[in-house]
């Protein structure tokens, strides 16, 4: 199958949002926990690098995820292959 101009868009749109979410992902989960002992000041009553790990992630990622969705959802329309309610 031959992929035409408007399928190589539509894949460089989302690997592209793809990678923004990994790197946004990765300094959530890895550089966040790293520089804990330095990320030592309050945030909403707790200590940051305490509520990162408790919640703050959590929070994050859940946001990632409801980004990715609607994001995609629109793309698909803006390309013509969102799913039909059939």
């Amino acid at each position: 199958m031959q992929l035409t101009d408007k399928h190589r868009r539509y894949w460089r749109k989302n690997l592209n949002i793809t990678a923004i979410l990994l790197v946004i992902w990765f300094v959530v989960t890895f550089v966040v926990s790293y520089y804990a002992r330095e990320l030592s000041f309050n945030f909403f009553g707790w200590p940051f690098s305490f509520w990162m790990g408790a919640q703050g992630s959590l929070v994050i990622y859940v946001a990632i995820i409801g980004f990715y969705a609607r994001y995609m959802g629109q793309l698909d329309i803006e390309h013509g292959v969102e799913e039909s309610e059939e």
